[in-house]
């Protein structure tokens, strides 16, 4: 093993270096995991452009990593179950396991792990490569595991490219089943054939939904398609058709239980669009995407439907569980969303390809170290 890394470092916005480190010492609570792949999504976009302003200094991105253990202290190994050698998925948040959120088992909402509110959050990813321990993203060689990483053993019939997709599969398992609630029988409609819109295609039919209709654009053709081939009853495209008289068409003027908005920065339209399309009592809304500000908001439609909006957010250590299962039973050709991959020394280009800054048309893209000086780009399936 040599005895420094090589990382893509973000130095400023939009901007990023390889640079060099010494490896971090491991003792006997830590361990150094070698990077196989480090998956980028829609956040990692947002972030690269704009870096939040509480963290400081050089950040490694890179927050859907998976890795072989390379180096492991004694209590580190005992502690996690793990060995040298072994595969693993490692969740972006480090908590401190002595909280309440931590002791219940939601260690995402844990102080120790919010970069939001501490200034000193350990996370994957989002943490400054100039705290102790150093390599505290994917988009490098090899990174830091302190005792309190939550990880996830991949097994054996899962490739460590398609682990890489655990991230955006668990966040659709815990956001449609967990947060939402969508189960058998049950109408839902999904706006945004993304990553994550995708999973939860797959989290829903899983789940016994009775119909799924997934809402896109032009430019989605191939998505939409895509959504069919994993479990969408019915597509729309809201360019060519009016979206709201296509669900009620479909549904025969009910209207669906369930709106799954994952369009993220499309503004307050898809909002609009659930609160009509849902059913006409108690239906669920589940919003994922940002809004700065929303004016007009209809309150009185709201509650004369008395609908539920509920926000989501990350993933659960179950999610990620059922999120490797699922993968591993291979009942949906999920290695299709894995649909690009790149060296680590090719970040700036792979998130401009992710962002739509190119031509290329960029579902899931999978950096891997092992490709550093060689070209990357689409994968042939």
């Amino acid at each position: 093993m040599s005895e420094t890394v090589r990382a893509a470092v973000r130095v400023a916005p939009g901007t990023t270096e390889m640079q060099e480190f010494p490896l971090p010492a491991i003792d006997d609570d830590s361990a150094l995991l070698r990077v196989e792949v480090a998956g980028i999504c829609g956040t990692d976009v947002k972030m690269y452009a704009s870096p939040p302003s509480m963290i400081h200094g050089r950040v490694i991105m890179g927050h859907e990593n998976v890795g072989v253990i390379a180096q492991a202290g004694a209590r580190f190994r005992e502690r996690h179950g793990l060995t040298e050698g072994d595969r693993v998925f490692v969740e972006h948040y480090v908590g401190c396991f002595a909280c309440e959120w931590c002791r219940i088992g939601e260690y995402r909402h844990c102080e120790a792990t919010d970069w939001r509110t501490n200034p000193d959050a350990r996370r994957y990813g989002y943490t400054s490569a100039d705290n102790p321990g150093t390599l505290w993203g994917g988009f490098g060689e090899y990174m830091y595991l302190p005792w309190n990483a939550v990880l996830h053993r991949v097994p054996d019939t899962v490739t460590a490219e398609l682990a890489g997709l655990v991230t955006p599969l668990s966040n659709g398992i815990e956001w449609a089943l967990r947060a939402a609630g969508v189960g058998y029988g049950d109408t839902v409609l999904i706006q945004g054939p993304g990553q994550q819109g995708l999973s939860q295609v797959v989290a829903c039919k899983q789940a016994g939904a009775s119909r799924i209709i997934v809402s896109g654009t032009t430019r989605d053709k191939t998505r939409l398609d895509l959504a069919r081939e994993l479990g969408a009853d019915d597509v729309i495209d809201i360019l060519q058709e009016d979206p709201l008289e296509k669900v009620m068409d479909l549904t025969g003027g009910r209207g669906v239980d369930f709106v799954l908005d994952c369009t993220s920065r499309a503004g307050t339209a898809p909002v609009l669009l659930g609160i009509d399309a849902l059913v006409r009592r108690e239906g669920t809304l589940l919003i994922q995407g940002e809004l700065a500000a929303f004016p007009d908001f209809p309150v009185k439609k709201l509650t004369e439907k008395a609908i539920t909006i509920k926000s989501a957010r990350g993933h659960s250590f179950k999610a990620c569980e059922l999120a490797l299962d699922q993968l591993a039973s291979r009942r949906f050709p999920l290695e299709r969303l894995a649909t690009h991959r790149y060296g680590i020394d090719q970040v700036d280009h792979a998130i401009r390809v992710l962002a739509g800054e190119t031509a290329e048309d960029a579902i899931h893209i999978s950096l891997m170290p092992e490709l550093i000086g060689q070209a990357g780009g689409a994968v042939a399936r």
